[in-house]
């Protein structure tokens, strides 16, 4: 009981209240197979909806693409909310990809990063001033962009924020006043959320998961949406996703046989040659306590049963070392991993619109999609 006057202590886990009884009654997610098993368990990840009831919120084309604004409920925390792209009256059936937004210590917003041209800031400094996902379905693909675990619609509550995150809220609030600034909501938000992550991995793990297996939690069910949505081709799916999505895109393939082809941009190393110096530059996206048993980043990229991979690495890459993404690179070449392709860029960490070309060219190979060009032709657009 309260003291007379004391004001109750915050939620550590606000909107996600539910999160511990869902845990409670989703056990594990069971892989098809043993390797896929073995890292659903290292990472916690709990089973998910077989097929989360989907709602298509509104539907607008532009410039060739059809755009529909759909969501779903996961059972606990905020709604899911996603973006579907594919070519313009194309009936399909259309190849489907998963596209993962990225870390970028953002989380006010996901996936509109990929699709929404008011995040032009970041995607000029991420992805070439492109929105990915957008583009993606000009290539003929059919595109499901959405939020994961605690980003944009996913996101925790946080306007009364825990102790620990508060105190970093007060201090990015005091350094603004002495600089005569006045953050916005949304920069008060993203600070409060970059501290929040500590606290969110922490829960987890005393709930006996991981930020990184809710994240996978998330990604395999809108994996699902994915395949039953109209006019996808659930035999031919494919994901990519570049940085933090990049990561999101190797695990989900080790998790799911439904992923045939995917493309891991700027988030492939060596754990050797994060540390000392690399480590405190990454998120818990890439830090789960325990995975390195299951064997290295490469090893764990080789787990899937996809037909195939692309991994794209950038040379001055601000994140990783090269000599990391070089022993990477030799690990997944070596026999008998034939179905790895791997490319090296210059440039810090970004995804350019050069490799996001090669990217698509490598989904398109693989996945064998019609070409916005080809549809045109055909009377589907």
């Amino acid at each position: 009981m309260l003291a007379p006057g004391t004001a109750p202590r915050p939620s550590a886990i606000g909107g996600y209240e539910d999160w511990p009884s869902y845990l409670r009654t989703h056990p594990r997610h069971l892989a098809e197979t043993s390797a896929g098993q073995e890292l659903a368990d290292a990472l916690g990840v709990p089973a998910g909806p077989a097929a989360p009831g989907t709602v298509i919120e509104s539907e607008a084309t532009h410039d060739g693409v059809t755009t529909s604004r759909v969501s779903w409920q996961l059972g606990f925390g905020p709604r899911t909310r996603a973006w579907f792209l594919r070519p313009a009256g194309a009936t399909g059936p259309l190849p489907g990809i998963l596209a993962l937004h990225c870390h970028a210590g953002i989380k006010s917003a996901g996936a509109g990063r990929l699709v929404d041209p008011l995040a032009a800031d970041l995607q000029q400094r991420l992805y070439g001033g492109r929105p990915f996902a957008t583009w993606l379905a000009t290539q003929g693909f059919a595109v499901l962009a959405h939020d994961t675990f605690s980003w944009g619609s996913r996101r925790f509550a946080l306007g009364t924020p825990p102790w620990r995150t508060a105190a970093v809220v007060e201090g990015r609030k005091a350094l603004s006043r002495e600089a005569g600034v006045v953050p916005s909501e949304t920069e008060l938000y993203d600070a409060a959320a970059a501290a929040h992550e500590d606290t969110v991995a922490k829960a987890a793990g005393l709930l006996g998961t991981s930020f990184a297996g809710m994240v996978a939690h998330d990604d395999l069910a809108a994996l699902q949406v994915l395949a039953g949505l109209p006019g996808v081709d659930a035999g031919r799916l494919g994901s990519a996703g570049f940085s933090g999505g990049g990561g999101r895109s190797l695990v989900l393939a080790a998790l799911s046989p439904l992923v045939r082809s995917f493309v891991v941009t700027c988030m492939m190393t060596t754990y050797r040659s994060l540390v000392p110096a690399y480590l405190d530059a990454h998120s818990w996206l890439l830090q789960t306590p325990g995975l390195s048993r299951l064997g290295d980043f490469p090893e764990l990229a080789s787990r899937s049963t996809a037909d195939s991979f692309l991994v794209q690495y950038a040379l001055a890459d601000e994140l990783f070392p090269e000599d990391g993404m070089r022993d990477a690179d030799a690990i997944l070449g070596a026999p008998p991993h034939g179905r790895y392709t791997g490319s090296f860029w210059p440039g810090g960490h970004a995804f350019t619109t050069d490799m996001q070309e090669e990217a698509a060219a490598f989904l398109r190979q693989q996945l064998s999609p019609v070409p916005l060009a080809t549809a045109r032709q055909n009377g589907l657009s």
